[in-house]
């Protein structure tokens, strides 16, 4: 599908016939080809997915994982539905096969599991099935959001779940990085940058996908999927749309995200619309659309990304064998993630796999920082702010969608706010990279945070810490290249490190070497 980096009012119009003309006709047809569409799609399917499981035996992974009585309890057992967020009205719920977005009153929704049922199973039971679960290739419990299946979405079908195996990312012990720069010995970076978009972004798209993918197979009138992004959202909702076969839309900021984030939506065949306005601009007009189009909203607007988001949270206790760390530091921006691991930590301790909540601690970066001021404030009288550019371009949202999630949260947990500037978080990125890792700038808005703490003393060298890497920092490698070229205007870029020129002359070089060498 090409790239269109603008669209006309007449264009939009044309765009939604087109689409209610395709949802229909795809509607008429599916009622006289139901059952040869579905067996073709379903011997395509099985022969994509075929796998060897033994020298003798191949079969298709989505039948093994139903014969596998080790993959644990049937998720009929278990259910989750849609309640508005904060309501003492428990009679207002949806199913989640509905295509809804908020409370009658136009609040958020949140996903609500049956506590009961999960909790008729012990601690023990769930800490042993998800740790069997980790890297297998059992469909689709190898994946680290479906291995939490009975948690997540317990009541999808294993056939319409769309997965890219993500999640099970690396809990990297930062261990000179903490020594040497912040005299600490239990500091820990949560990879979740690598995964197959490159973001954390991953783990939340799997779940609405699979989710839309079953309403699709409904006959659901859904004819795309669609988002606002900053750069990684898109990324995400491009790559698991084009996997099931789903077309998606996704609304970007003009000038607003790097190359890199630009190009996978792209790859991926998705309808990419370049808007000359900021992230809150984009998610006005993406929530203008969807209530017009039968587009599918993705945005962290919509709960059921966040339950595949929580599961970070969950796999952090695991790696950890079921203990709590002191203090999570999370980069925000929508600010969807700090409630969705906030959840992850909550259910794990309601049901008994672990006694106490971490301290969550969210780093924004200083020109986007509408929590941040919230904080200083005494969480009275939020006001959204018109973000100002910023290298972390991902959380350069002035008007978040999950604000009041993440108030709650943060109070829940006796949580912090901190916040960055420019130099701040390129610096302290530069700093924790020339001991082995490779950050993102938001990660290093995070960094730059848990430094203040730890020189104002909040947090001690004992503590354990997570910071959570939201990005992998290949993503972003303009932005180093800038720094390490000293290209930032007003810079001191203290931890540079740019390329030497030398001729191609043997007494030049070692000249060069032994100056270097020698400090």
């Amino acid at each position: 599908m090409p790239y269109y980096p603008s669209v006309q009012a007449s264009q939009l119009f044309s765009f939604r016939q087109a689409l209610t003309t395709s949802t229909s006709g795809r509607n008429a047809s599916s009622k006289a080809h139901k059952t040869e569409n579905f067996n073709t799609k379903k011997k395509k399917n099985s022969f994509r997915r075929q796998r060897h499981i033994t020298q003798a035996n191949v079969q298709n992974i989505r039948e093994q994982a139903k014969k596998d009585s080790r993959d644990g309890v049937k998720g009929n057992l278990f259910s989750a539905k849609y309640v508005p967020f904060s309501s003492a009205d428990k009679s207002e719920t949806y199913s989640l096969d509905e295509v809804i977005y908020r409370s009658k009153n136009g609040g958020l929704l949140d996903v609500e599991h049956d506590m009961e049922a999960l909790g008729k199973y012990p601690a023990e039971y769930w800490k042993t099935l998800f740790d069997e679960r980790v890297g297998k290739t059992s469909w689709p419990y190898g994946s680290g959001v479906w291995s939490k299946k009975e948690w997540v979405l317990p009541g999808i079908d294993d056939d319409d779940i769309v997965s890219m195996f993500e999640g099970n990312s690396n809990l990297f012990w930062a261990e000179r990085y903490g020594r040497e720069c912040l005299g600490m010995n239990d500091l820990w970076v949560k990879q979740c940058g690598n995964s197959h978009t490159g973001s954390f972004k991953d783990l939340g798209m799997t779940a609405l996908v699979s989710q839309v993918n079953r309403m699709r197979k409904q006959g659901k009138p859904l004819a795309a999927v669609g988002c606002a992004s900053t750069g990684d959202t898109s990324a995400a909702l491009s790559a698991y749309a084009a996997a099931a076969g789903i077309p998606s839309i996704v609304f970007l900021p003009k000038n607003k995200i790097s190359l890199a984030q630009l190009v996978q939506p792209i790859a991926n065949g998705a309808l990419v619309l370049s808007i000359d306005t900021d992230f809150d601009g984009c998610m006005r007009l993406i929530r203008e659309v969807t209530a017009e189009l039968p587009i599918y909203l993705a945005n962290s607007l919509n709960s059921l990304r966040l339950e595949g988001q929580k599961t970070a949270a969950i796999e952090i206790l695991q790696q950890f064998n079921w203990e709590v760390p002191d203090y999570v530091i999370i980069p925000g921006g929508n600010l969807g993630n700090v409630y969705a691991f906030f959840k992850g930590f909550k259910m794990c301790k309601d049901l008994g796999l672990v006694d106490k909540l971490p301290r969550m601690v969210v780093a924004q970066a200083q020109n986007a920082n509408p929590l941040y001021r919230a904080f200083k404030n005494g969480w009275e009288n939020f006001a959204p702010i018109k973000a100002e550019p910023t290298f972390a371009s991902a959380i350069q949202i002035g008007d978040p969608v999950s604000i009041n999630r993440a108030i709650y949260a943060l109070t829940e947990c006796n949580g912090l706010v901190e916040e960055a500037s420019e130099e701040e978080m390129m610096d302290e990125a530069a700093r924790a990279d020339l001991t082995g890792m490779f950050n993102c700038p938001h990660t290093g808005v995070a960094l730059a945070a848990l430094r203040k703490l730890r020189e104002n003393q909040t947090i001690g060298p004992s503590d354990r810490v997570v910071v959570v890497s939201t990005a992998h920092g290949l993503k972003f490698t303009g932005t180093k290249i800038q720094y390490h070229a000293k290209e930032i205007e007003g810079f001191a870029a203290t931890y540079a490190n740019p390329p030497i020129d030398v001729a191609e002359d043997l007494g030049k070089v070692m000249d060069v070497l032994s100056q270097k060498l020698a400090n």
